[in-house]
């Protein structure tokens, strides 16, 4: 390992995170049935262990419980790592100080001065992208968020955020978006390209597609849950075929079809963020950061999802 990736005025970190979405997800992750609070603790030791670096979480995340158990762990071991969170811009949330209440209650949750990056979490009406900026400006220069950036924005949103931004000389960080190999499109929307030009950094969530690269599932044992069995259905026949790939890939190389596919999204370029329920998601994800696909690998993979970007 040794490879680092940069965001926009934080300090490096490995190009692989770990997702919090599941820490308290009752209604999509079933939190409470197969996994409970000590396997998310094991979760977050086995990642820092194998040497991940950035969490990310937010405030709807199992209605701020993701919050206070990421806080938890945060002050009782080491070392510390990046924390990132966000404000989900409710539609009566309808003032833009609104997204300053909303950071200073996660970082209450959180136990925390300041996180090291804030997000907008979706582009969602009815306040104007440009009243959030400003607000996201306003918790950098007060010092709550070390960085700031934003989450599921388009290309011509990403530049109407940036110009409020840059008036305040403030940088825009990351963007989150969903990218794996079952959903390309921000290949075809040119969103990717762009963002590497700009240095911004693409932060791929749900990168194992909620469980359907793992190898783990397939069309005729999907994940559980109506919500994750459907969720990538539209791409039913790419499906066996990806997995497929992905399994002769990770035989070649001793590793697993979900590092594969996540060692896939950093080689384009992304940092994917994973989610962990337990020791064992969190350690085989981390793998990744120690695997290296060759140019074959990375064709037969682009070729394979062609029809999904």
């Amino acid at each position: 390992m040794g490879e680092y990736i940069q965001m926009k005025g934080l300090l490096p970190v490995p190009p692989l995170g770990i997702g919090t979405w599941q820490w308290g997800d009752r209604l999509i992750w079933g939190y409470g049935k197969g996994y409970q609070q000590d396997d998310t603790l094991a979760a977050y030791q086995a990642a820092l262990q194998a040497g991940v670096r950035l969490f990310d979480t937010a405030e709807v995340y199992g209605f701020g419980f993701s919050e206070k158990l990421l806080g938890q762990y945060y002050h009782t071991h080491e070392p510390k790592p990046m924390v990132i969170s966000k404000m989900f811009p409710y539609p009566w949330r309808l003032s833009r100080k609104s997204l300053l209440v909303a950071l200073r209650k996660s970082l209450e949750r959180l136990q925390m001065p300041a996180v090291d990056l804030y997000l907008l979490h979706w582009p969602w009406r009815p306040v104007p992208l440009e009243r959030w900026a400003e607000s996201l400006a306003e918790a950098y220069e007060q010092g709550l968020a070390r960085a700031v950036g934003v989450s599921n924005h388009t290309l011509s949103q990403l530049e109407r955020v940036a110009q409020v931004l840059a008036k305040h000389r403030v940088p825009l960080s990351v963007n989150q978006i969903e990218y794996h190999l079952l959903e390309r499109g921000p290949e075809r929307s040119g969103l990717l390209r762009d963002m590497l030009l700009e240095g911004i950094v693409p932060m791929a969530y749900s990168p194992l597609a909620m469980g359907w690269l793992t190898g783990k599932y397939s069309l005729e044992n999907p994940p559980p849950g109506r919500y994750r069995a459907r969720r990538y259905l539209a791409r039913k026949d790419s499906i066996p075929t990806i997995l497929q790939a992905l399994e002769v890939i990770a035989q070649r190389h001793h590793a697993t079809p979900a590092q594969v596919a996540l060692r896939w999204c950093i080689q384009k370029g992304a940092l994917p963020i994973p989610g962990a329920k337990n020791a064992r998601q969190a350690k085989d994800s981390a793998g990744a950061l120690r695997l290296r696909l060759t140019d074959d690998d990375m064709t037969l993979l682009n070729a394979v999802s062609v029809e999904c970007a």
